[in-house]
């Protein structure tokens, strides 16, 4: 499959998605982006569209800890990071939004160590 197809499926996906998933007050939506070489997490309110907490592999905090291990080590860094940020907020309760990637890899370690940090999906 060509690279630019591969990005208009996912992009296709994504918004199918989108129509049913939604984040409110009370369960605000953790949207994944993952690029080659970095991957991204933010819970969203999407009433208010507003960010509530976010956590990368560009954040310094992550540059200062050198996490060895690749780029599944770095998506459970940024897992942990995420819920920890989000529950410093008062957000137990998510609705995990893949992004229109299938859910292994990266995508799914992320989701497995936010669970296993404290949110609830």
């Amino acid at each position: 499959m060509e690279k630019n197809t591969k990005r208009v499926a996912r992009i296709a996906r994504h918004q199918r998605v989108r129509k049913k998933v939604s984040g409110a007050q009370g369960s605000p939506r953790l949207s994944v982006f993952r690029s080659a070489r970095h991957i991204y997490a933010q819970v969203i309110d999407d009433i208010h569209s507003h960010t509530i907490a976010s956590a990368s592999t560009l954040d310094p905090v992550f540059r200062d800890q050198k996490v060895d291990g690749g780029k599944k080590e770095a998506a459970k860094w940024v897992g942990q990071e995420i819920a920890r940020r989000a529950q410093e907020k008062g957000i137990k309760k998510v609705v995990f939004d893949r992004g229109g990637y299938k859910f292994l890899g990266r995508v799914k370690v992320l989701a497995e160590a936010a669970k296993e940090s404290g949110l609830k999906f």
